[in-house]
């Protein structure tokens, strides 16, 4: 009798267990790890893109650069090769917004670990000399480990801005007379792919990015 008792517990405990690893199953296919877009110049509210650039519907990726940051070190795309990182646009004399955008990265710099990047690119490079940009970075606390001010060609930046990360809505050709002025953080992945921009002077613009950050890591941690 007691033989049979303690088949039929195997056989429910054999039964409960299939079960849950066919629930386990079916549960994950109905719910696919979440992934982010990736976002070309279609994609793209066309004010922000190039018009040479607006029907583009595949392989946009950052273009080849060469700047320096607030050590007066060359920082070009290989500076960030394999890497994900958070870009954006800023002058260190700025009184409205950089101020903001610049509290927020750091609070950015903070919470995104070892494995992720960050770059401001100034687009007032003939004022932000090398040694401005580590005034200013020795000032906002500033991780050279982590994040690089640079500064360069005033063409070259610009050009970065309209045409690679469509960060501006302005049209220019980064001549003297030519200003950008934006508030947005562009996250870029390792192919060197757009896959959000985000308002960085809002709070819960932010909180989105650092949550789009862990998909996007997942996404790396999952595909190994």
């Amino acid at each position: 009798m007691l033989s049979i008792i303690s088949k039929y517990k195997f056989f429910f405990l054999l039964l409960f267990c299939l079960s849950a690893v066919i629930l386990y199953f079916f549960y994950d296919a109905l719910n696919p790890p979440k992934r982010l877009k990736i976002w070309q110049p279609s994609d793209l509210n066309p004010e922000l893109v190039d018009s040479t650039l607006q029907e583009k519907r595949k392989y946009h990726t950052i273009a080849d650069f060469s700047l320096t940051n607030q050590n007066g070190i060359a920082v070009t795309q290989e500076t960030y090769n394999d890497k994900i990182y958070i870009a954006d646009f800023f002058f260190t004399t700025c009184p409205s917004i950089c101020p903001i955008m610049t509290k927020n990265m750091a609070a950015i710099q903070d919470k995104i670990g070892d494995d992720v990047f960050l770059l401001s690119h100034s687009v007032t490079p003939a004022i932000d000399s090398v040694p401005q940009l580590k005034k200013y970075a020795l000032e906002k606390g500033v991780n050279d480990l982590k994040w690089n001010l640079v500064t360069g060609d005033k063409k070259q930046i610009y050009e970065l801005a309209r045409k690679s990360y469509f960060a501006v809505l302005t049209d220019g050709d980064g001549g003297p007379f030519d200003m950008i002025h934006t508030e947005n953080f562009i996250l870029i992945d390792k192919q060197r792919r757009i896959r959000g921009t985000y308002d960085g002077t809002s709070s819960e613009e932010i909180d989105k990015l650092l949550n789009d950050l862990k998909i996007l890591k997942a996404s790396y941690s999952s595909s190994k």
